[in-house]
């Protein structure tokens, strides 16, 4: 039997920053919550677009030749190989949109980078 999901409750499963949670998936395409404060870490997709939907807060996406700033309702794709740095001063939630192959920060690995296996549990 199919049932719908509560996108707003779905967050719920997010316990710490910068950890996100896979919540539905669209063929290839994983559609993972999360909850930031603070930076990540800058880094890029090689093969990957990357979509973030901010649900609630703001942030901003440092690129290397921009800054994007994103508002409650906004999103906006970084492109393949672009090199790029979240940023949420106070929490912000959002939806990313990313092909399953998508490393969490790319090959750059931090105390914060999480593996599928741990964004699915």
């Amino acid at each position: 039997m199919f049932q719908p999901q509560n996108l707003l409750q779905a967050f719920d499963r997010v316990t710490d920053y910068w950890s996100p949670k896979v919540v539905g998936r669209v063929n290839d395409q994983l559609l993972k919550v999360a909850k930031l404060k603070g930076h990540l870490v800058w880094h890029a997709h090689d093969t990957e677009d990357e979509l973030f939907y901010v649900v609630k807060g703001c942030m901003r996406i440092e690129l290397e030749q921009q800054v994007v700033e994103l508002k409650e309702g906004d999103f906006f794709t970084v492109p393949r190989g672009v090199r790029h740095n979240p940023v949420a001063e106070e929490e912000c939630w959002i939806v990313l949109i990313e092909p399953a192959s998508t490393k969490h920060t790319g090959d750059e690995l931090t105390p914060q980078t999480r593996s599928l296996d741990e964004q699915l549990a």
